[in-house]
C-alpha cells in the first residue's frame, strides 16, 4: 500500500513540473487528465495557479473547465459503448432505477450538480451513468461546464481571499457535511431556476395583449373608432335641428 502511495504522490509531482510551466493550457491540461484517468487534487492544482496569478484567476476556471468536459468524454464514451455492467456492479439495482429515472427527468441536473461537488464525489460514476443512459452530447458537455465553471471560481475567490490553504479547509468540511452541501446546493438552483422563470414570464408579458391590440385596429393600422351611443344620440338631434 505504502508503493501505492508513493507511486501516486510521484506521479502528482510529475504532472504538476510538466504542466505547471504551461500556465492556462497546463490548468486545462490537468484538468483533461482528473477527469479521463488518474484522480488528481485538482483543486489544489487550480489554487496553486490563481495564488500565482490573481489577475485571470476567471481564465484558469474557464480553461479548467474546458478541460474537465473533454475529458469526460472518454468515461462517457465508455459508459454508452457497454458501461452497464460496471454499473450494475458498483451499486445496487434499486440505486439503479433511481439514478435512471433522475436522468430521464432532469439530466442536466444529474450531471452538473456532481460537477460543481468536490471530492470524494463519485464523478465519474455519474459520468459513465450519463453514457449508459444515453444523454445527449452537447448536453453532457455543457452540463460538466457550468458545474466545473462554478466549482473552479468558487475555489479561486476563496483561494483570493484567504489562500491556497482554505482548499484543504472546505474539502474536509465539504466531506463531513456532505448532505448539508447537496441540499444547500439543491436549494440554491431551485431559486435560481424560480428566478429565470419569473425573469422569463416577465419579458412575455401578460398572454392576449398582442391580440387584444391587434383585434382593436383596422387593416390601415390605425386604431378603430367606437361608437359611443350618446355621441350618436347628439348628432341626430342635430340633423332633425
Amino acid at each position: 500500500m505504502k508503493k501505492i502511495l508513493q507511486l501516486f504522490v510521484r506521479y502528482k509531482i510529475w504532472l504538476l513540473a510538466l504542466l505547471k510551466p504551461l500556465g492556462f493550457w497546463g490548468a486545462g491540461g490537468i484538468a483533461f487528465v482528473d477527469s479521463a484517468a488518474i484522480p488528481v487534487p485538482l483543486d489544489l492544482f487550480i489554487a496553486g495557479y490563481v495564488w500565482a496569478d490573481k489577475k485571470h484567476f476567471y481564465i484558469y476556471a474557464l480553461v479548467a473547465a474546458a478541460g474537465s468536459a473533454l475529458g469526460g468524454l472518454i468515461p462517457f464514451l465508455l459508459g454508452r459503448a457497454g458501461g452497464e455492467l460496471f454499473l450494475m456492479k458498483k451499486i445496487n439495482r434499486a440505486r439503479y432505477e433511481q439514478l435512471r429515472d433522475r436522468f430521464e427527468k432532469q439530466e442536466f441536473l444529474a450531471i452538473m450538480i456532481p460537477s460543481m461537488c468536490p471530492p470524494p464525489t463519485p464523478w465519474k460514476l455519474f459520468v459513465i451513468a450519463a453514457g449508459v443512459f444515453e444523454m445527449k452530447l452537447g448536453t453532457f458537455m455543457l452540463s460538466v461546464f457550468v458545474g466545473r465553471v462554478l466549482r473552479f471560481l468558487i475555489t479561486a475567490i476563496l483561494t483570493i481571499e484567504y489562500g491556497p490553504e482554505i482548499v484543504n479547509i472546505a474539502a474536509a468540511l465539504a466531506t463531513r457535511h456532505r448532505t448539508a452541501l447537496l441540499a444547500g446546493l439543491a436549494g440554491l438552483l431551485s431559486l435560481l431556476g424560480f428566478w429565470a422563470w419569473r425573469v422569463m414570464r416577465k419579458r412575455r408579458g401578460k398572454p392576449g395583449v398582442d391580440a387584444e391590440l391587434a383585434s382593436d385596429r383596422d387593416g390601415t393600422g390605425w386604431r378603430k373608432e367606437t361608437a359611443d351611443p350618446s355621441t350618436a344620440l347628439r348628432s341626430g338631434r342635430d340633423d332633425k335641428s
